[in-house]
């Protein structure tokens, strides 16, 4: 019975034509922009983890506060770090390892194009294999940096290709480039990594670093590497307590930071949740919209089908019948509008993905969340439904005579 309530609601749908699409409208543009924003939510949030280098590893990230100028993180600080700092963390019971890096803008020539890009430092020894570990970089082609290398260089995945190393031309192994007019020679060429800083970064030994930029003894960013995964919380309150003794600050008024991989997370998260939040905000207004236009469209569909409603009760139909009737009918409008949303929703989500893999060099793989769709579809439902019941309550009440002479 309930089948054939289905299959006359779909009829009569397709009879009323545009009217019904107009009164879809409401319900696809608020179904689309909640499916197409969850389906891009995970992927945002892979995707700035990997432009931040947030990871599951055991490494805390210091810097110091109070930035006065452009470039790199901690380089235009009032208070800057030192390898004291650096030496001083590393003796904490909970910390395995502390490392200091230094991120400095070369001027790089390669082809007879002269770019300016960000580069970074690499130690030697037990704290360069650590280096590279923390950091998850592998050589694409060639190899990294060894103990003992000298003016040489390893070079992001997008040198690889002329259409992104910015020199009109990609830079091979053993190829020679100039950093700040100093020749080094091309030894490796890093896996790609998705990230926008990485994938374009310059690594060179520190002790190249040096020689090209008179750092004074200071650090940009300081990497701890924590014992067990367990002491990560502890840790981090650790350093705080031994950075603000050295650098004479109470608490509460720190001039430096110091994230945890979670800490990060936490703060993305909560950027995208507040985006989230408003889109949801302003889908559900028109959602709200759709459902007015359910009712305002089944409130006319029963002041002109009045002499339809009079001849089915005639013929014996009961009150509960012509309801039902109604009633499945404004359901089918909230349920074809959720499925047409759910299609361009999933569209969007899908070319989203796409498009953040195109600009950031990610590999995100875009999901298709069968749990969200059976929400969505029966949600739809459920909204056209409510907003059709009392139009079906007042299609059913109808007199037949009055009915039939109307």
């Amino acid at each position: 019975m309930n089948l054939d309530y289905l299959i006359l609601a779909l009829k009569n749908l397709k009879h009323r034509g545009i009217r019904s699409w107009l009164t879809l409208l409401g319900i696809f543009i608020g179904v689309t922009a909640v499916v197409s924003l969850i389906s891009l939510g995970n992927g945002l949030e892979t995707a700035v983890g990997a432009q931040f280098g947030i990871s599951s590893t055991e490494v805390i990230t210091v810097q110091a506060g109070g930035v006065n100028s452009f470039g790199a993180p901690g380089s235009g600080a009032v208070n800057r770090l030192t390898n004291a700092d650096v030496q001083a963390i590393e003796g904490l019971s909970s910390v395995d390892l502390a490392i200091g890096r230094n991120i400095e803008t070369f001027k790089m020539e390669y082809n007879d194009v002269v770019v300016f890009n960000a580069g970074a430092g690499f130690h030697e020894g037990e704290k360069g294999k650590w280096d590279y570990e923390m950091q998850n970089i592998e050589a694409e082609k060639g190899r990294l940096l060894q103990a003992g290398d000298r003016r040489k260089v390893i070079l992001g995945y997008n040198y690889m290709f002329e259409d992104k190393s910015g020199f009109e031309k990609a830079v091979q192994i053993g190829d020679k480039i100039n950093l700040n007019d100093v020749s080094f020679r091309v030894v490796g060429i890093m896996s790609k990594k998705g990230s926008l800083i990485i994938d374009n970064i310059i690594g060179i030994t520190v002790s190249d670093l040096d020689s090209l930029v008179d750092n004074e003894d200071y650090v940009d960013v300081i990497s701890v590497k924590v014992k067990r995964r367990d002491l990560m919380d502890s840790a981090a309150e650790d350093i705080k307590k031994l950075l603000r003794d050295r650098r004479d600050v109470d608490k509460g008024e720190e001039d430096f930071e110091v994230s945890t991989p979670e800490a990060m997370m936490e703060t993305v998260n909560s950027v995208l949740g507040g985006v989230q939040a408003f889109v949801v905000i302003i889908a559900s207004i028109s959602i709200l919209v759709g459902a007015l236009g359910i009712v305002n469209t089944m409130t006319t569909s029963v002041l002109e089908r009045r002499n339809e409603i009079g001849i089915m009760k005639a013929i014996g139909a009961k009150n509960s019948q012509v309801f039902m009737q109604f009633f499945f009918e404004s359901g089918m409008l909230g349920l074809v509008g959720g499925l047409v949303g759910i299609i361009f929703g999933t569209l969007v989500g899908v070319i989203g993905i796409s498009s953040i893999n195109n600009f950031l060099g990610t590999e995100l793989t875009p999901i298709v969340d069968f749990v969200l769709i059976g929400g969505a579809l029966v949600g739809s439902f459920v909204i056209g439904a409510v907003a059709g019941i009392v139009p079906a309550m007042n299609a059913a009440k109808q007199n037949p005579v009055e009915a039939l002479r109307g």
